[in-house]
């Protein structure tokens, strides 16, 4: 005997439907999340899924700004209490990091590299707000921009590159396929780039003092 089908709204289904290719991409990455497999998990027929997505590349491009509007709410919630209760730099570092280690890096390249473009801009801005407001006064705010355009860059291909960089550096083993002492780096980079007021939240994890005086930053 077949179960019925729940009745969902389109917003239900719709949501739904993006959870589930979330979930495919965090286990499988992006060959695993096809129409079928999304279908399957969410107890549609393939027709359903297309009924909302249209197809798989669409389904993909809604996928990624699925990703970013999580990013955004992640980054809100840490923002909220950032300069009232000294959170840490590195929050933000980890926060993008863990974002794209679940498959959106690979997303992200794939539909640039088929041509897609995500037509909104400032998904960052609150990033950029929060760390302009700690910098010294007269600081450029495009340089701001830069360092965080930079630093979303280096997270985005993080989980695909990584280590690969990390090897042809000189590092092996464990070494090379750990990424966090990378990200503590960026954390620390952006820190002395940007000269930000250090009294404003605890130092970093792996950054002890003794550690010198940092590289300079690029031109």
């Amino acid at each position: 005997m077949t179960t019925p089908r729940a009745r969902r709204t389109p917003e239900e289904a719709r949501r739904l439907i993006l959870d589930a290719a979330a979930s495919l991409l965090a286990e499988s990455g992006l060959a695993a999340v096809q129409m079928r497999a999304v279908a399957a998990r969410v107890g549609m027929t393939d027709a359903g899924v297309a009924h909302h997505f249209g197809n798989r590349e669409k389904l993909l491009a809604e996928l990624l700004r699925h990703g970013g509007r999580r990013l955004r709410d992640a980054l809100q919630e840490l923002l909220a209490g950032w300069l009232d209760h000294d959170a840490d730099l590195l929050d933000l570092v980890e926060a993008l990091h863990d974002l794209y280690r679940h498959g959106y890096g690979e997303l992200a390249v794939a539909l640039h590299t088929a041509g897609w473009r995500d037509p909104g801009s400032g998904m960052l801005a609150p990033v950029v707000d929060a760390l302009h407001r700690l910098r010294p006064p007269g600081s450029s705010l495009d340089d701001t921009r830069l360092a965080v355009a930079a630093l979303h860059q280096a997270m985005a291909m993080e989980s695909l590159y990584g280590s690969a960089f990390r090897r042809s550096a000189g590092l092996a083993g464990a070494a090379s396929d750990d990424p966090a002492p990378q990200v503590r780096w960026w954390a620390r980079q952006l820190r002395f780039a940007l000269r930000l007021d250090t009294d404003r939240g605890p130092r970093d994890p792996g950054s002890p003092a003794e550690d010198g005086p940092p590289a300079p930053a690029p031109a």
